[in-house]
């Protein structure tokens, strides 16, 4: 067995937003979670994509969970990767100067590759 199947590595499908706090709560408490001890990505798509421009989570808590902004940065903090989906940023018409620091622009090929060299899907 390789050490690449031999290690788990996760990826987290984050796409809730504003609309639904407790579920992108949810998303990056299951990434934090993750990232503390396996190698851990999150790809960034539909509303959730907005949470990645600089300053939009700031404020943002769902009642009883932890501030997404801090979720997210302990995610970052931990070595957690963080793709946020390239139509998600040319439709919102976002740059990379937008963007928290650690998010990186990347669509279906990086996160396919991942899968693909043995990641599991956490949805």
């Amino acid at each position: 067995m390789s050490s690449a199947e031999s290690t788990p590595k996760y990826l987290v499908n984050w796409k809730d937003g504003t609309s639904n706090l407790e579920a992108a709560s949810i998303s990056l408490i299951l990434a934090v979670t993750s990232s503390k001890n396996f190698e851990t990505a999150i790809f960034v798509s539909g509303e959730a994509s907005t949470l990645c421009i600089k300053g939009a989570a700031d404020t943002l808590v769902a009642p009883g969970y932890e501030a997404l902004a801090d979720l997210l940065r302990v995610f970052v903090e931990q070595g957690g990767s963080l793709w946020l989906c390239p139509a998600c940023v040319k439709a919102k018409g976002l740059s990379e100067s937008d963007l928290l620091d650690g998010v990186d622009i990347a669509g279906a090929p990086r996160t396919m590759a991942f899968l693909a060299s043995g990641g599991h899907l956490l949805a």
